[in-house]
């Protein structure tokens, strides 16, 4: 019997010899930027207008012998007024209020709402002029110390002692 033996052989890679880089080098020299256009062309045939002046306005200012005149604040006349009043008066007793002005009687109280334990509120609609009170316990025992006052358009909170 005969033995084949098969060999294979491969093919060498195609290589070929690497060709230099081509170097750049300018066969004429770069001319100059020369303007095909005379500069004479450039130039306007006419002036151009004048800027307008930017000066401010003059600001007139008061003379200085008469000082400036504060501007009166004055609140709305027929405004409504809160009054808060903390105190804490026990249980099952009431607040009451009593004044001269913003419908309130030196005579007879008007009850306060009650808020919270020691809050006590009343909003009177319409008074016409700054008005003073007075917090009365059970519209019966009076606060100690000076009448508290208010004005039309306030809140007013005290605390009075008893």
């Amino acid at each position: 019997m005969k033995k084949i033996t098969k060999t294979t052989k491969t093919p060498a890679p195609a290589t070929k010899p690497a060709a230099p880089a081509p170097t750049f080098k300018p066969t004429t020299p770069t001319p100059a930027f020369k303007p095909t256009t005379p500069a004479s062309a450039f130039k306007p045939t006419t002036p151009a207008p004048a800027l307008k002046s930017t000066v401010a306005p003059k600001i007139k200012t008061p003379a200085a012998t008469s000082p400036a005149t504060p501007a009166v604040v004055t609140k709305p006349k027929g405004a409504r007024v809160t009054i808060v009043v903390k105190a804490d008066v026990g249980f099952g007793n009431s607040l009451f209020i009593r004044g001269s002005g913003a419908g309130l009687s030196w005579e007879k109280g008007t009850i306060l709402e009650n808020s919270s334990n020691d809050t006590w509120k009343i909003v009177l609609p319409a008074a016409e002029a700054p008005f003073a009170f007075k917090v009365v316990k059970n519209d019966d025992v009076w606060s100690i110390g000076e009448d508290y006052s208010a004005a039309p358009g306030d809140t007013v909170t005290v605390t009075p002692t008893f």
